[in-house]
């Protein structure tokens, strides 16, 4: 009997792979936070990869899958905002594969920059990150490159690492803030403390303007929206992937919602109690335990800052007071 996906053997292998490329992420509890919320407040700090965001995880494993199980591959196509693009490019890199990544028009300048960095032949078509997956998916067709999807059990059990290394490293966590896109980080997050038999609350976190997942979570089947208009990209996501649907209905305690000022907030509050930048999307766990400060005072949490991957001109505005638009 083949071993179960996401189990604690299965997990710790996946931690295996991504050492032999990157070192532990640490986490902290910063004391102005704590005196900001009010809370004993732990801070994953996934902004300090090599790709500065988590998704960096989930690629390096993906593609050890993918050399083992298409050894014939070439090279890989995908779609992103950023943060799993780079992830991408770099594994295929390392590998030796060519890496064809969509971007949407207007997409983060930084992060386009960062994904040619690491080899990849960079693509620009559609409005959001649903329509740049369409044109990824004809990319590969047209050119015989393997289509990475946006979930995986793959990417998710490397993904799963920075979760195990944050309940090993603290104990007894109330509760995790961490931020929904395709469902990759919640995803790996759940799988990691089921691996681990703890009753830690998972509470996802989205956009009001991308609130997808969070009608997924309450309908139970896979939701759209009209649009993703919010600043914080790592969350702007149209459509719910409903393998990822799957796991954090039943896994997560809640999903809430945050708004772009709360987000913009919450980067301020990053940068002035500890000097971190964080994305938008690195940002929202931080604004929902705000959102339930009553509720956390006294508890030890912890928020995962997913990624700083921050374009300049967008974190001077953040600085100055302002919320960026989409």
């Amino acid at each position: 009997m083949s071993e179960p996906a996401f189990s604690l053997t299965a997990l710790k292998a996946a931690v295996g792979l991504v050492y032999q490329q990157m070192p532990a992420t640490a986490q902290f509890a910063w004391p102005l936070l704590r005196e900001e919320l009010g809370a004993d407040i732990w801070v994953k700090h996934e902004n300090h990869t090599p790709t500065g965001a988590f998704k960096v995880r989930g690629g390096i494993t993906f593609m050890e899958w993918l050399k083992r199980a298409h050894p014939e591959c070439r090279g890989i196509a995908t779609a992103t905002r950023g943060n799993h693009g780079q992830s991408q490019a770099r594994a295929a890199a390392a590998a030796g594969l060519t890496a064809t990544i969509v971007v949407p028009h207007g997409n983060a300048r930084e992060k386009n920059d960062a994904m040619r960095s690491f080899g990849a032949t960079l693509l620009e078509h559609g409005r959001d990150f649903d329509e740049a997956r369409e044109e990824a998916s004809r990319q590969a067709a047209q050119e015989d490159l393997f289509l990475v999807p946006p979930f995986h059990t793959a990417l998710v059990s490397g993904v799963a690492s920075y979760a195990l290394e944050l309940f090993t490293a603290v104990s007894d966590i109330k509760r995790v803030y961490v931020p929904i896109g395709c469902g990759s980080g919640i995803c790996g997050v759940i799988a990691a403390r089921d691996a681990l038999g703890l009753e830690t609350e998972v509470i996802g976190v989205v956009s009001t303007e991308a609130t997808a997942a969070q009608q997924a979570f309450f309908s139970g089947k896979p939701e759209s929206t009209a649009s993703a208009r919010t600043f914080a990209d790592g969350v702007a996501v149209r459509s719910v992937v409903p393998e990822a649907l799957k796991i954090y209905r039943t896994g997560a305690r809640r999903v809430l919602a945050v708004s772009d000022d709360e987000v913009a907030n919450a980067m301020r509050m990053y940068f002035r109690c500890t000097h971190n930048v964080s994305e938008g999307a690195g940002a929202a766990p931080l604004a929902a335990a705000i959102q339930e400060q009553e509720a956390n005072k006294g508890q030890r949490i912890a928020v995962i800052l997913c990624g700083g991957n921050v374009d300049t001109e967008v974190f001077q505005e953040v600085l100055e007071g302002r919320t960026p638009q989409a």
